[in-house]
């Protein structure tokens, strides 16, 4: 358990460097008797400075603008500290400083980690590869928006509770194509892209604490069936005067019995054709989608 801090805020002017009897406006935040100073860009003067009130004496406009002022820095103040303190840190005047000029680490947000990802990745993926991540963070980013009333949200926010509570939104949304809701498989790869995505967080130390140590994905196993060969012989024999469903049934037909996929089939030329060193052919192809090399003889 962190000790407690003594915290606080005083506003003075350093009358010590004065010139033309006027003098610089500071704030200074101590904690621990540990004290830091932040000029506040404003040139009170030494007359008109009331040091018991910490303010400029009189309600002329120009001396509310800077005792307005005051306030504002005093409750931005506090509210770096607040923040610090929600957030566990080891509370330092340097670092209520640093956080109230800003110049403190920057806190990386979901929308951060998105950019990122598909930026970086944008040449490692296929683009259907792509575009299913881009479908989920669609999912997430409304989300946060029904759930959090926000359009974004930091990595330190992320935890248990944000998976679950995902989890439920995507069982529960309604898509508007279907009108039905997701399935559970479908559900479980929305929440395994996020975990991949939180997981380039953690190697870019944006991200401290994987949410997902307490999480397990629920994923359905399902049989597939297969053609059986009179199946497969019947659509072999079907005939058709319509040329596109002709065309469709023999690269149905290629796909089952090379076990070459439709989208590494459409991307087949003369030139994946080549002589063996059986002497017969074959067709070398790459899959599209994992980049392993395929090789199958025409002939056998």
């Amino acid at each position: 358990m962190r000790p407690t801090s003594t915290f606080s805020i005083l506003i003075w002017i350093n009358s010590s460097r004065a010139k033309d009897n006027t003098a610089e406006l500071y704030a200074r935040v101590t904690v621990n008797s540990k004290r830091a100073n932040i000029s506040l860009k404003k040139k009170i003067d030494i007359d008109s400075w009331d040091k018991s009130k910490s303010r400029v004496k009189g309600n002329s406009q120009e001396a509310r603008i800077i005792n307005q002022y005051i306030e504002q820095t005093k409750s931005e103040l506090f509210q770096a500290y607040q923040d610090l303190k929600a957030e566990n840190q080891f509370i330092t005047s340097k670092l209520i400083k640093a956080r109230f000029l800003g110049v403190g680490p920057k806190k990386q947000t979901v929308q951060g980690i998105i950019t990122y990802h598909n930026e970086y990745l944008a040449h490692k993926l296929h683009k259907d590869t792509l575009r299913s991540y881009k479908t989920s963070q669609q999912y997430i980013l409304e989300y946060i928006k029904m759930d959090y009333k926000s359009s974004d949200l930091y990595l330190d926010d992320l935890n248990y509770r944000f998976i679950v509570g995902f989890e439920s939104f995507l069982r529960s949304y309604v898509c508007k194509k279907s009108l039905r809701t997701i399935a559970n498989n479908t559900t479980m790869k929305h929440i395994q892209r996020l975990k991949k995505m939180t997981n380039m967080a953690i190697a870019l130390e944006w991200l401290n604490k994987d949410p997902f140590i307490k999480f397990k994905s629920k994923l359905e196993k399902r049989e597939r069936e297969f053609l059986t060969q009179l199946e497969l012989e019947e659509i072999q024999n079907f005939e058709t005067s319509i040329i596109r469903l002709d065309l469709v049934k023999d690269l149905f037909l290629f796909s089952c019995y090379t076990g070459i996929s439709y989208v590494d089939i459409m991307g087949l030329t003369t030139d994946n054709i080549l002589k063996g060193i059986d002497g017969n052919l074959w067709i070398e192809t790459t899959r599209i989608k994992t980049k392993t090399p395929v090789r199958l003889p025409l002939c056998m």
